[in-house]
């Protein structure tokens, strides 16, 4: 695809969103936004996967726009009245009230934007905001980790298009707060990561709750088999879209790696903040645990650091990210919450403290720099048991990075592992979107009653005793599967980071609803 730049005003959007457009500075569009706003604008569903960065939110937000005071105005005559969408602060103070519009007939829901994350999520509201101011249109953005209180007072005097993360919007729903059945736009924000962080479930129903004729919009930086097959059961005939490579880094990152042992890393890190011109730095950890530890390290040796993940209350990560934003920001230390979606400029910097099991993850988190057509640097830390996951990185990005210079007093002595990945536990271990897991739910049987009975722990092979099967004196606990490669008892993660929650319960826990980390 052409990667020149096509004017906003060669793209059939409406008058008022180029007024809004060109408020905002922007003239040009990127590919994303040229090749995907026309086909938006004519009705036909569409799945967008390009790089990230370059500016996938405008490419849905803008057509939607122009829909939504379309329809508007054809159902009353004009254009919408003047009361302005909520912002995200409006969203705090709660000002966007149900009393102003209680004597007024509700206005119906007619565009839903999902979001893996609550980030994301505020930040697409904003997009909504900038380019729908003074158009009418209003908006609300709903997540958890926040109470629910100022969502519903926004939502009682109807709004137009409604951003949310999964679970806390089949919260709202499953309370009657909210209506799907006028959904005339349905947008899939980072659809790749919703299926990897477990929203699976919470998408098939919503799917099911909002009506058949309907235009679907899928947006991603990867296109994985598992995407096209959902788009194959919820998309009609969609038009696809791929501007660049899929999983390839923007071309002005400089890539390097850093070989050095992993207990000598947090000393490393150090040492480069502190030698590197630098100005927004922020480094990927894997776990969270790791995060605090980088950041307690970091701030021991007189470094400013502050974390960001999913055990962290919504508060603290929304300071943490406004003081990444502000003119002294500190280190960032995150974990992949902030690998993906995420838009902050002047990032000239993105440490790999631990190299991403999953390939693609890398091309995400170093995403966050270069930003916009502007340049960054990517230096990623790599062990000697990381040896195989830098290859899968190398085989992805279709290139080897550049190995740095040995630092004096930071040779690697570790042995070179070049197929096995990191222990699971604290010094590795697969990314956590959240990792508040219910515990499994035992069977019946006295409260207080050990949940792993010593009969469970019998020779390999023994069969669980069905509940049905048990004796006239009391049902027996359900054992747990041995190592004889049975089947487990389903669990129910409930993810705080990613808001996600993995329907992969047995029948008899279906009925139980979890808890919801959103």
């Amino acid at each position: 695809m052409s990667e020149n730049k096509t004017p906003f005003a060669e793209l059939g959007l409406s008058q008022p969103l180029l007024n809004a457009v060109a408020r905002a500075g922007y003239e040009l569009s990127t590919p994303i936004q040229a090749a995907a706003i026309p086909v938006i604008l004519t009705g036909r569903d569409l799945i967008g996967c390009a790089q990230t960065g370059t500016g996938k939110t405008a490419a849905f937000t803008l057509p939607m726009l122009d829909r939504l005071l379309a329809s508007t105005k054809s159902s009353t005559g004009g254009a919408p009245s003047a009361h302005q969408g909520s912002s995200s602060s409006e969203r705090s103070s709660g000002r966007r009230g149900a009393s102003h519009h209680r004597s007024a007939p509700s206005r119906p829901l007619r565009a839903l934007v999902l979001s893996p994350t609550r980030e994301l999520a505020a930040q697409i509201g904003d997009s909504l905001a900038k380019y729908g101011k003074g158009s009418g249109l209003r908006h609300v953005v709903v997540y958890g980790g926040v109470s629910q209180f100022h969502q519903v007072k926004a939502l009682r005097g109807g709004v137009d298009s409604l951003i949310a993360t999964p679970g806390r919007l089949l919260d709202l729903k499953n309370q009657g707060h909210i209506d799907l059945s006028k959904i005339e736009v349905l947008v899939f924000d980072e659809a790749d990561q919703m299926l990897d962080m477990g929203f699976l479930p919470d998408l098939k129903r919503i799917v099911a709750a909002v009506p058949a004729q309907r235009q679907t919009l899928m947006f991603s930086a990867t296109m994985p088999d598992a995407i096209r097959q959902l788009a194959q059961q919820w998309l009609r005939q969609p038009e696809e879209i791929q501007v660049a490579e899929i999983s390839k880094p923007a071309d002005k990152i400089t890539q390097s790696v850093h070989l050095v042992d992993k207990k000598r890393k947090p000393d490393l890190l150090s040492h480069f903040l502190k030698q590197t011109p630098r100005s927004r730095t922020l480094v990927f950890s894997r776990t969270k645990h790791g995060a605090d530890k980088i950041v307690k390290q970091l701030t021991k040796d007189g470094l400013h650091a502050a974390a960001i993940h999913g055990n962290k209350s919504q508060g603290a990560r929304n300071r943490a990210l406004a003081q990444f934003k502000s003119e002294k920001p500190p280190v960032l230390v995150a974990t992949d919450i902030a690998a993906r979606g995420l838009d902050i400029r002047g990032v000239s910097h993105v440490i790999n403290y631990d190299l991403p099991e999953t390939p693609e993850t890398y091309v995400h988190r170093i995403g966050r720099t270069a930003r916009a057509g502007a340049e960054g640097i990517a230096v990623s830390f790599c062990a000697g048991d990381e040896r195989g996951l830098l290859k899968q990185i190398e085989r992805l990005i279709h290139r080897a990075l550049d190995v740095e210079p040995v630092i004096e007093g930071f040779e690697p002595t570790e042995p070179v592992r070049h197929d096995a990945k990191p222990r699971r536990g604290g010094g590795g271990g697969r990314p956590q979107h959240g990792g508040n897991r219910s515990k499994a739910a035992s069977g019946p049987g006295k409260p207080g009653k050990p949940r792993r009975p010593r009969a469970a722990q019998g020779a390999p092979g023994a069969q669980s005793r069905p509940a049905s099967a048990a004796g006239a004196g009391g049902a027996k606990p359900r054992r747990r599967p041995t190592t004889s490669g049975q089947s487990t008892p389903a669990r129910r993660d409930s993810s705080a980071e990613g808001n996600a929650t993995t329907a992969t319960a047995s029948a008899s826990q279906k009925k139980r609803r979890p808890r919801r980390a959103l």
